[in-house]
C-alpha cells in the first residue's frame, strides 16, 4: 500500500475536514498523526487509525499495537481500539480466527478494550487488511504531538532502524532471504524483533517525566520519513549522522543482500523523538529502567525545514515527506507474496 503525495494530501484532503468545531484541537495535519479533542474540562480524546497491509502473519496482532503506538507518542495510554478486518476474495474460518485472535491479544497486552468495529470481506483482494482506530483519554496541555521539536533539542532513536521491516522479511520473506544464502539462525533471531513493535510504555514513560518535546513512531518510510515528518510538523530543521543511527546486524545482513536502506525501512517500535539537553539523564533513566537502547543522533535547528542525513558518499537533504520511499513496499513488487 502506497500513500497519495503530499501535494495533493494537502490540496484534496487536508483542506476538507467537514465542519469547523470548537471542541476539535488538533485536527489533521501534515506529520501529525494524532486527534486531540475536547471532553470537557481539563480532560482530552487522543485518537488515531492506521491500515496494516504489508505483512501476513499476526496482521491483526501488529495492526492494535502500531495504531497504539500513535496514541502512546502523544503521551497517553490507549484505552479502547475499533478494528476493521478486511478478509482477502478467498478467506476460510481459519483466517477470521487466526486475525481476530492476534487482535485480542494485542488488546490484552496494552489493557485495552475492542469496543467496535467491523468485519467483511473485499471482492478482488489477495490479501488481508486490518484498519484499527485507537482512542486514549489525556489532559489538556499535557499531551504532546510531533509539532513540539524545538531548536537546540538533541534527536533520539530507539532500538533500530528497521526493526518492523526486519522482522516481517524474516516472517514472510524466508524463502528469498534463504535462497539469498541468509542463516536461519540470523533470520530466527530478526523473527523476535516483532515482539519490539510497541512503543507504548516508553512513550508514556518519557512523556510523564517531562523530558521530550515531540515524539513519532517510526512506520511507513521509518526513521527517515519520521525525521522529516517531525521537522515539517514543528517547522524546524533536523540534522542527523547516519553513523550515529543504530542499526541492528541482522537488519544489515537482510539490508546487503535485499539491497534496500534501512533508514527507509519500516519500523514501528522506533520511537524517535527530541529532547532538551538537559534531560539527557531522565532519558537514559526512563529507558535503561525498561531495558531499551536508543543512541543521539542529531540536532533540531532553526532554519529552513528540512532534514540533513549525514551519510559516507555526502548529504541527503529531505523538504518534505517522501510516501512513495518506503523500501518493504518496494520488496513487496520486487518479490510478490500471496495469502495461502
Amino acid at each position: 500500500m502506497g500513500k497519495i503525495p503530499g501535494n495533493l494530501l494537502r490540496k484534496y484532503v487536508l483542506r476538507r475536514t467537514g465542519s469547523d468545531r470548537d471542541d476539535v484541537i488538533v485536527g489533521p495535519g501534515e506529520g501529525i498523526d494524532v486527534s486531540v479533542l475536547s471532553a470537557g474540562g481539563d480532560l482530552v480524546i487522543v485518537a488515531h487509525s492506521d491500515p496494516i497491509v504489508g505483512a501476513l502473519k499476526r496482521i491483526g496482532w501488529l495492526a492494535v499495537h502500531i495504531a497504539c503506538n500513535d496514541v502512546a507518542t502523544a503521551g497517553v495510554e490507549p484505552r479502547w481500539v475499533l478494528p476493521t478486518i478486511l478478509l482477502p476474495e478467498e478467506w476460510g474460518e481459519d483466517m477470521v480466527d487466526e486475525v481476530t485472535r492476534d487482535v485480542d491479544e494485542a488488546a490484552r497486552e496494552l489493557g485495552a478494550a475492542v469496543v467496535g468495529g467491523h468485519t467483511g470481506y473485499a471482492v478482488g483482494s489477495r490479501r488481508p487488511i486490518v484498519v484499527v482506530t485507537a482512542i486514549g483519554i489525556g489532559e489538556r496541555g499535557k499531551v504532546l504531538t510531533s509539532a513540539g521539536a524545538r531548536p537546540g533539542d538533541s534527536v533520539y532513536v530507539t532500538k533500530g532502524a528497521g526493526v518492523e521491516g526486519t522482522a516481517i522479511l524474516a516472517s514472510d520473506f524466508r524463502d528469498v532471504l534463504l535462497s539469498k544464502g541468509v542463516g536461519e539462525d540470523v533470520i530466527g533471531s530478526a523473527e523476535t524483533f516483532m515482539k519490539e513493535i510497541s512503543v507504548v510504555k516508553e512513550a508514556v514513560s518519557l512523556a510523564r517525566a517531562g523530558a521530550v518535546t515531540a515524539m513519532h513512531d517510526a512506520t511507513r518510510g521509518g526513521v527517515a520519513e519520521a525525521l522529516i515528518e517531525l521537522a515539517v510538523a514543528s517547522g524546524v530543521m533536523i540534522e542527523v549522522w547516519e553513523d550515529k543511527v543504530p542499526v541492528r546486524r541482522e537488519t544489515k545482513v537482510f539490508a546487503e543482500v535485499l539491497d534496500f536502506d534501512p533508514l527507509w525501512m519500516i519500523s514501528s517500535g522506533t520511537l524517535v523523538f527530541t529532547a532538551p539537553k538537559d534531560k539527557e539523564d531522565v532519558i537514559k533513566e526512563v529507558l535503561s529502567g525498561l531495558g531499551i537502547s536508543y543512541a543521539e543522533v542529531g540536532v533540531v535547528r532553526e532554519g529552513e525545514v528540512c532534514v540533513v542525513i549525514h551519510r559516507a558518499q555526502g548529504k541527503e537533504v529531505l523538504s518534505e515527506p517522501k510516501p512513495e520511499k518506503d523500501e518493504l513496499a518496494r520488496l513487496w513488487e520486487l518479490y510478490p507474496r500471496v495469502t495461502s
